[in-house]
């Protein structure tokens, strides 16, 4: 099962996704996280959040880009945090797949861990919502976000947008 979970800074959808994957039952539960460690402020961000998800019952997996070369130990309940950071690091890292091939490779990174588990629980930003003016080169950025958003929400079990923590959904539960 593959659910998208959409929603704007703050919105509560991480929380929401990590509820989901905690109802899922029992069985591993991987946190694949996707933010890269560029500075201090970020390894020790990324040190909070691994201690406040071990207390969960997760096992966090830091996976930058090239998602179909992961290979997951066992089957399990995996949460993708987060779909902006994966895109940003395909589109610009040097070990991305850069901008001609960053969808094929995030899509296909999603089907290869939608088949090594038993659900799958990807976040994403409400990119749309923030305004028009943007740096130069953004363009690419929010049009591969769009195009990511569009294939998953078609293929999705379920899309859900988090707004002040209640999920409204799109597709799949409670329609």
């Amino acid at each position: 099962m593959l659910t998208l979970v959409i929603g704007g800074a703050a919105s509560g959808k991480s929380e929401y996704a990590e509820s989901l994957v905690l109802d899922a039952g029992p069985g591993p539960r991987y946190y694949l996280a996707t933010m890269e460690p560029m500075d201090g402020e970020c390894r020790a961000r990324i040190e909070k959040h691994r201690r406040m998800r071990a207390a969960k019952g997760f096992t966090t997996v830091e996976r930058y880009t090239d998602l179909e070369g992961l290979t997951l130990p066992e089957r399990g309940t995996v949460l993708l945090e987060d779909l902006g950071n994966l895109a940003a690091n395909e589109l610009y890292s040097p070990a991305g797949a850069g901008p001609e091939k960053a969808l094929e490779a995030i899509l296909r990174g999603i089907a290869s861990l939608r088949a090594q588990c038993r659900a799958l629980v990807v976040v994403s930003n409400e990119i749309f919502a923030g305004g028009r003016d943007y740096a130069p080169g953004t363009e690419g950025y929010l049009k591969l976000m769009a195009d990511a958003h569009r294939a998953l929400a078609a293929g999705a079990d379920r899309v859900c947008e988090v707004v002040c923590g209640l999920p409204y959904d799109y597709k799949g539960a409670n329609l």
